[in-house]
């Protein structure tokens, strides 16, 4: 039997005033061996998130200013990073076991530069959190019904995806310098499909673990807003711009 690998871990979460699904969070990430440091932005003013007492000598708390975008706060909480392994959570994000140390020895075995595990809604059914590369014609297709550009999961042997969702990134921290992290020009969406293209274009692989789980408990009402519409639609023109001329494998 294989044993796990206990590669040191930096966690950048990211709250927005979600102070109740962060809490929840640090609790799932205290019980994780792998990781050895956590850095939570506040990125609005909220009162301090309770963290359990084995995890506060690991945490560090950063309190935005002014609100930040997805890419600026990862790379920011990035600066902090001093382990081997970086990872991108979402706050709403929950553990039911330790996903690190499989995910960590997929990636080490691999020329893999991030991974991800399945992600499942609280009704444990599998979430599109890998799809295609988009293209006009994919979303062109999409908008009439015909395909949405997920993945489709093959049993639990790790697969290569073109990209994975930023809800639970894990990267290898050299990977992640050499790249200079997110793009800070995407301020919210495409973020995780440009990050993505990038790695395969520097012939890094992209894989998705569908043998290890986590939850997805989804805030999804504010998507209906128009401020989200205007960043998305701004989001996926800059994406085409630097890369509508190939696809990047």
């Amino acid at each position: 039997m294989t044993e796990p690998c206990y590669q040191p871990i930096t966690v950048s979460v990211v709250s927005h005033g979600q102070g109740q699904l962060v809490a929840a969070l640090l609790e799932d990430l205290a019980c994780c061996h792998n990781v050895l440091a956590v850095v939570l932005t506040q990125n609005i003013p909220e009162n301090d998130i309770p963290c359990p007492v084995s995890l506060q000598s690991r945490l560090r708390v950063i309190r935005n200013e002014r609100p930040r975008g997805f890419a600026a706060n990862h790379n920011q909480a990035f600066r902090f990073s001093e382990t081997s392994m970086f990872a991108v959570l979402n706050p709403d994000i929950r553990l039911t076991a330790d996903p690190f140390a499989q995910l960590v020895q997929v990636l080490e075995k691999s020329s893999g530069g991030v991974i991800a595990p399945a992600v499942r809604n609280p009704s444990d059914d599998l979430e599109n959190s890998a799809r295609k590369f988009p293209t006009l014609l994919r979303l062109l297709r999409k908008l009439m019904g015909f395909e949405d550009g997920r993945i489709a999961t093959k049993g639990e042997t790790p697969q290569d995806v073109d990209w994975a969702a930023g809800m639970f990134l894990l990267f290898s921290s050299s990977v992640y310098s050499e790249l200079g992290g997110f793009d800070e020009g995407f301020f919210l969406y495409y973020e995780d499909v440009d990050i993505c293209a990038r790695l395969w274009r520097r012939g890094r692989r992209v894989i998705l673990h569908p043998g290890v789980n986590v939850i997805h408990a989804a805030q999804r009402a504010s998507h209906r807003k128009l401020r989200y519409m205007r960043w998305h639609l701004s989001s996926m023109l800059r994406y085409f711009v630097k890369h509508a001329w190939r696809l990047p494998r």
